[in-house]
This record gives C-alpha cells, sequence and structure tokens, in this order.
C-alpha cells in the first residue's frame, strides 16, 4: 500500500488532518503533500478501484494521455464513490442552459463536460488539490494527468483502509440492527399483551365491582359473626365458671353423702349389735307410757270425785 494523504472528513470542504510527506511527493498551495504514482501504479490501482474509463488500461495510456481519459475516471468515480443512485446528471440540459444556448443539443457534450469539470474541481479542492483546470480535459500532459490520478489515487486507498478498519463495526450494526428489529418486534408485541389486558380489565370491570361489593358485604358479615363470637365466648366463660361451681357442690354433696353413709354404717352396726338391748328399752318406755297413763287416770278420778264432793258440800250448806 502506498503512502496516503490523511483526510480528516469525508464531505467536501472540510478541513484535512495530517498529511504523510513521501520523497516523491507534489506540494499543492495547502502545503500538504502525496506521494506521486508511476504510470503502471496509477493504472493498476485505477483497474484495481474499477474506475478505469475503458477495459486493458495500461501504463502508457497514463504516459500519452487523450482527452477522455480524465474525464472517465473521474465520471466513474463519482458514478461509484460520491453520487447516490439517482444523483447523476444524466447528460440532461437545465432550464436556464436552454434558455441561453440557440441550439442546445448541439452543445450536450460541452456542457456535460463542465459540469463534470466543476464538480471534480470541487471534490480535488476538497481535498487540497486545488490545481485542476479545465486544459487538463481538454489537452491533457502527463505530467498533469499523473499529479490528478495520483491525487484521486491516494485518496480512494485512505478511503479503503479507512472502511476496512469500519468494516468490524459496520458487521456489528448489523448484528445491532436484528437485534434492534428482534426487540421492537417484541416491544409491539408486549404493547399489544398490555392493550388486551386493559381491554379484558374494562369488560371486566362491572364484575370486580359486583364483586367488590360482595366482598364489602361479607366483611360487614364476618364483623358481626365476630362480634356474636365473643359474645358466645363469653356466655361460654361464664358457663364455664358456673360448671365448676356445681362441680365444686356436687364434689362437696359427695363428701356429705359418704360421710353420712359412714355415720348411718356406724349407727346400724350399733343396732345389730344390742337388738335386745333396745328391745329392752322399748318394753321400759312402754311400761313407763303405761305408768303415766294410769298415773293420769287415776288422778283424773280422784280430781273428780274431790268435785263431786265439794259440788255435794255446797248444796247441802
Amino acid at each position: 500500500v502506498q503512502n496516503i494523504w490523511i483526510w480528516g472528513r469525508k464531505s467536501l470542504g472540510d478541513s484535512p488532518a495530517t498529511v504523510l510527506s513521501p520523497a516523491a511527493s507534489h506540494p499543492m498551495a495547502s502545503g500538504f503533500h502525496f506521494p506521486l504514482l508511476s504510470p503502471a501504479k496509477i493504472a493498476e490501482e485505477l483497474v484495481q478501484f474499477d474506475v478505469a474509463p475503458f477495459a486493458n488500461l495500461r501504463a502508457e495510456h497514463i504516459a500519452s494521455p487523450q482527452p477522455d481519459l480524465l474525464p472517465g475516471v473521474l465520471g466513474r468515480f463519482f458514478d461509484y464513490f460520491v453520487d447516490a443512485p439517482g444523483d447523476g446528471e444524466g447528460g440532461q440540459l437545465g432550464f436556464s442552459e436552454l434558455e441561453v444556448l440557440d441550439n442546445p443539443e448541439h452543445h450536450a457534450e460541452a456542457i456535460r463536460l463542465l459540469r463534470l469539470y466543476n464538480k471534480s474541481q470541487i471534490f480535488l479542492e476538497s481535498i487540497h488539490y486545488k490545481d485542476l483546470t479545465l486544459a487538463d480535459f481538454t489537452h491533457p500532459t502527463p505530467r498533469r494527468v499523473v499529479e490528478v490520478l495520483s491525487a484521486l489515487i491516494n485518496f480512494l486507498l485512505y478511503r479503503h483502509d479507512k472502511t476496512e478498519l469500519l468494516q468490524s463495526i459496520v458487521s456489528e450494526s448489523s448484528d445491532y440492527h436484528e437485534r434492534d428489529l428482534e426487540l421492537k418486534a417484541r416491544i409491539a408485541q408486549i404493547q399489544k399483551e398490555i392493550a388486551d389486558h386493559e381491554l379484558a380489565e374494562q369488560m371486566e370491570e362491572p364484575m370486580a365491582q359486583q364483586l367488590e361489593a360482595d366482598v364489602n358485604a361479607l366483611q360487614q358479615k364476618v364483623q358481626v359473626y365476630n362480634k356474636q363470637h365473643l359474645a358466645l365466648r363469653a356466655k361460654a366463660a361464664a358457663i364455664s365458671d358456673t360448671k365448676e361451681e356445681i362441680h365444686r357442690k356436687i364434689t362437696q354433696a359427695d363428701f356429705e353423702l359418704t360421710k353420712h353413709a359412714q355415720e348411718n354404717s356406724k349407727l346400724r352396726s350399733k343396732l345389730v349389735k344390742s337388738p335386745e338391748k333396745v328391745q329392752r328399752a322399748l318394753e321400759e318406755k312402754k311400761s313407763a307410757r303405761a305408768k303415766l297413763k294410769e298415773s293420769e287416770k287415776i288422778a283424773t278420778q280422784n280430781a273428780q270425785e274431790k268435785t263431786t264432793t265439794m259440788e255435794i258440800r255446797n248444796k247441802g250448806s
């Protein structure tokens, strides 16, 4: 690869950055330099970059240039590397040119050449080659052709090197583009799902409101049931206390009953052991009662007799 002139920007009219200055180089008005190539090297590079104006371009075509050489090279250069598709002039004349020229069709080739010269001059000045003249198109010389084409080829070499450096970035950009498309598709899918969800939510809104009302009613019932539950727990506690008191009384009554049963057992054991004594005591009580009744009877009779005697005495007196 030849030493090349390094430009800072791609667009026309931008300032350059740095220039390599080889031993054999062409000085320009700006003070920058570029290497002058041999006719054989120029022919080789023009074919390599596919800007040769015709097939089988050789060194002698550069050493003995024809008027169609520079226009052919620069025209192909603009078509392949500068102009976007559809930007070419196409040889058609403008309205201003048609108005000025009496027979514009006779001047079409000259006008096309003039346009190409103006475009070439602007481009070459942008890469700091400011020596192009219209005579380089109409009456080219070997030295001038070598200078112009050396400047152009060094730019193409510079462009090629930069393109190689950017190729990896371009490859990654394609991957990023595919990833971006995937993400956009995923975002669109998610947005559709969100829209479907919102639509379903709107359709279910009445049901949700009804469910909310039912839930509120159930919560109120739960509060009522909780209050009733607390009241029942209080009653259960009171019943439990009463139950414990009754159980205590039953236990006490069982104890008293057991005690009385033991006492009855003792008394019964006593009755069983002395039945004769009981019988004698009963007979003695009966005898004493009979004697008492007899004494009462005698006393009553005596009282009656005394009463009768007193009545008789009272009557006699």
